[in-house]
């Protein structure tokens, strides 16, 4: 039997609450280079694998996943479960999103104080166009 590769992010640890493009690219290479990690999905699943399914699985390739309602309290408590044994967080909602679901760097590094914490939004966290939905292919 052959050894396992090696691989550079192996033992790491990231939750993925991102959606469409930038976010799952990102952490899907995490995945290719040895990180586990854990897509955290609306309940009826990520949008994306309905809109063009070989693009979700390109993205969301070497990844769990799990379904959870974000705005309810068991969901949170798995949240906070998966948060304190995470390394890193990435985050695609607009600006604000996170706060109101107590998805934030200021909430989640209460239950972990090293926990690396990547946002991404379409026109970034401040500005005039700070609200408006996008991410890299608008």
């Amino acid at each position: 039997m052959a050894a396992e590769p090696w691989l550079p992010l192996r033992g790491v640890r990231v939750v993925d609450f991102s959606m469409f493009v930038p976010g799952p690219f990102a952490t899907a290479i995490f995945a290719d280079l040895g990180a586990e990690v854990i897509k955290v999905e609306p309940p009826r699943g990520d949008p994306g694998r309905s809109y063009v399914p070989v693009q979700f699985n390109t993205e969301n390739r070497n990844k769990r996943s799990l379904a959870l309602d974000l705005k309810s309290s068991p969901s949170r408590d798995v949240v906070e479960k998966l948060v304190k044994k995470a390394d890193i967080v990435i985050e695609g909602f607009r600006p604000g999103v996170a706060r109101r679901l107590g998805l934030d760097y200021e909430k989640l590094r209460t239950h972990n104080p090293e926990i690396i914490y990547c946002s991404i939004s379409g026109y970034g966290q401040t500005g005039p166009w700070r609200e408006r939905p996008g991410h890299d292919v608008n």
